[in-house]
């Protein structure tokens, strides 16, 4: 039996979203902006871009989506965060500062047992990148960028660690050796990286990775494919 394509959103609020669109382009994955609970309601996987976490928070509540989102996440939807992505998906966050206008910060929709800590290697100005060792994803290094990016501060026993930047004393470090920052984590169908694979030409392997969560998820194997027919009537 084939399995049927799954059908990818990107939560299309702010940040990266065109960025992400593309790489599924490149990979041959229906992907569609969501903006809307309907939206939601049509795909098989969400991807939480990059961004600014607080905005993205402010405008899930105003699109009303705050809530569908947590929902269909607690049934079980695969979901994919990069950066500030990774910080929405989290169960509580460090360093969460009011936005100007006095409202509350961050609301984590509290998909991943992790504790995660924003803007954890400082301002924009210290955005660096480094080639990680990832588990689940063969090949060379992954070359990542980190730009004002968050870090796991602690991670809970059904969380795997996928990645880590070493700490400067332990450069041979493994990914889940428990010897580095960690900057990659999956739970169940729900992923999240603290960099942007999206940032990186030619490589889609992070968002190949996606697209096998959600296959194996069970997500989309009974969307009807079958085009469907125009009425026709009788003269």
């Amino acid at each position: 039996m084939n399995q049927a394509q799954p059908v990818v959103g990107v939560l299309a609020l702010q940040g990266d979203v065109a960025e992400h669109l593309e790489a599924f382009e490149r990979i041959g994955v229906s992907a569609l902006p969501v903006r809307r609970p309907e939206e939601l309601a049509a795909v098989d996987g969400l991807v939480l871009p990059g961004g600014e976490s607080t905005t993205m928070t402010r405008l899930l509540e105003n699109f009303e989506l705050f809530e569908p989102l947590r929902q269909r996440l607690r049934d079980g939807m695969p979901a994919y965060g990069s950066c500030a992505g990774m910080v929405l998906l989290a169960g509580s966050v460090l360093d969460d500062r009011s936005d100007d206008r006095g409202g509350a910060g961050v609301r984590p929709l509290g998909a991943l047992d992790v504790v995660v800590r924003r803007n954890a290697f400082g301002r924009q100005v210290d955005s660096f990148e480094a080639d990680l060792e990832f588990a689940g994803i063969e090949g060379e290094p992954l070359h990542a960028v980190f730009i004002r990016s968050p870090v796991v501060e602690k991670a809970g026993s059904g969380v795997a660690v996928l990645a880590e930047v070493p700490e400067r004393s332990s450069q041979d470090s493994a990914p889940g050796s428990g010897t580095g920052t960690i900057v990659a984590v999956r739970q169940g169908p729900v992923l999240a990286t603290a960099f942007h694979p999206e940032l990186v030409d030619g490589d889609d392997r992070v968002h190949r990775l996606f697209v096998r969560v959600i296959h194996e998820s069970g997500a989309g194997e009974t969307r009807d494919t079958t085009p469907a027919r125009a009425e026709t009537t009788e003269d």
